[in-house]
């Protein structure tokens, strides 16, 4: 049965949003805040610091769901942040990047559970791989999904188990890459009468689906701009 307060996301090419503004006068987070052992002090003994971006604009009027997300980082020569690519198939956010995870069961204990189950469950990474080191702010999308980032380090070695009828592709890039806002690229559209900002950090690489780069942007985007915020404080 379909869902009579639910009204579709615009449809539209975010690519082709231009770009209003980017982040090229603000400081990268340097190297060393970027090693394991100050993510986890950091964590621990956090700074004062407001998060950016705290909700968007609702698309829908349907009942708000709590879903978790990993950010997981890979433990390489530096720390890489694994993302996937959702299937085209999939009802929310179909095609996009996407950080491991997924609406919350009532069986998970709590948003750390959920997204590790999820995790297991998309790419088949499995908590012995996993040390969660904190939690960033809730992020409400606007198809109404309150997502509660779960911020873990991941032991290299692990094997992929890749669930295809979610996850289409899984690629890793640079946490340098994502923690420099001169590759934050800010967007502004009107839909309904208002006017909605996003970011977008489009990251070069052949791997991609056009050949040429992955488009993290939307929610991804604005929950990788609150942990620059978190690193930066």
């Amino acid at each position: 049965m379909s869902d009579p307060y639910y009204f579709a996301p615009p449809v539209f090419a975010p690519r082709k949003v231009p770009v209003t503004s980017t982040g090229a006068h603000m400081p990268a987070i340097p190297a060393e805040t970027m090693q394991p052992q100050a993510l986890r002090e950091r964590f621990v003994n956090q700074p004062t610091w407001s998060p950016e971006i705290l909700r968007e604009s609702s698309f829908t009027q349907r009942q708000i769901a709590n879903a978790s997300v990993l950010l997981p980082l890979v433990m390489r020569d530096e720390l890489h942040v694994l993302l996937t690519q959702r299937t085209m198939h999939m009802s929310t956010h179909g095609g996009q990047i996407a950080f491991p995870g997924g609406k919350a069961d009532d069986d998970d204990a709590n948003p750390v559970a959920t997204a590790l189950r999820e995790t297991y469950e998309e790419v088949g990474i499995a908590a012995g791989h996993i040390e969660v080191i904190g939690s960033m702010p809730t992020y409400l999308t606007g198809t109404q999904f309150v997502i509660t980032p779960v911020v873990a380090l991941v032991e290299p070695g692990f094997e992929l188990n890749i669930n295809h009828h979610e996850v289409a592709h899984v690629f890793e890039v640079p946490l340098s890459f994502l923690m420099n806002p001169a590759n934050h690229h800010e967007h502004v559209f009107e839909w309904q009468g208002a006017r909605r900002k996003w970011f977008s950090m489009p990251y070069p690489d052949a791997s991609g689906p056009n050949g040429k780069e992955h488009f993290i942007w939307g929610a991804r985007a604005g929950m990788l701009r609150n942990f620059y915020r978190f690193l930066h404080a």
